[in-house]
């Protein structure tokens, strides 16, 4: 991967951190990146790759845990930190680590937030039904 094609990927990586992880800052360039180079799984594909980390909070929280330096950067699904240390791509890897680094404090309250309004919202729900089985 030529030193271009790495800030491109990391650029895109930053937008997509920037906005929240919005569906469409998810580039096929970084998804590419992330199942090629960072130990992920293609989860069929890059749809199903979003629909498994990005559109329950809670899975979101799963997937920046491994990019979380304090959290030990473990692959979520291989169960190690490789990804991190290869010879072609340990400088983008960590670039990416870093520029987690440097918004998590604000990401981890907001995605917390966002899980526990949607359990809420779902205990809501439940609760109505049995009203109606009433």
């Amino acid at each position: 991967m030529s030193a271009e094609a790495k800030e491109k990927v990391l650029r895109d990586w930053d937008k997509f951190i920037e906005s929240d992880f919005d569906k469409d800052r998810f580039t096929k360039r970084l998804y590419n990146h992330l199942i090629q180079h960072c130990s992920f799984i293609a989860h069929y594909n890059q749809g199903g790759f979003y629909g498994t980390y990005f559109e329950d909070p809670e899975d979101t929280l799963r997937f920046i845990k491994q990019f979380d330096r304090d959290k030990g950067c473990i692959s979520i699904e291989y169960g190690m930190k490789y990804w991190l240390s290869g010879e072609d791509y340990a400088d983008i890897n960590n670039a990416m680590v870093d520029a987690m680094e440097l918004n998590k404090v604000a990401i981890y309250p907001r995605l917390k937030q966002k899980a526990r309004d949607k359990k809420l919202t779902e205990i809501n729900k439940l609760k109505d039904k049995l009203k109606k089985l009433k």
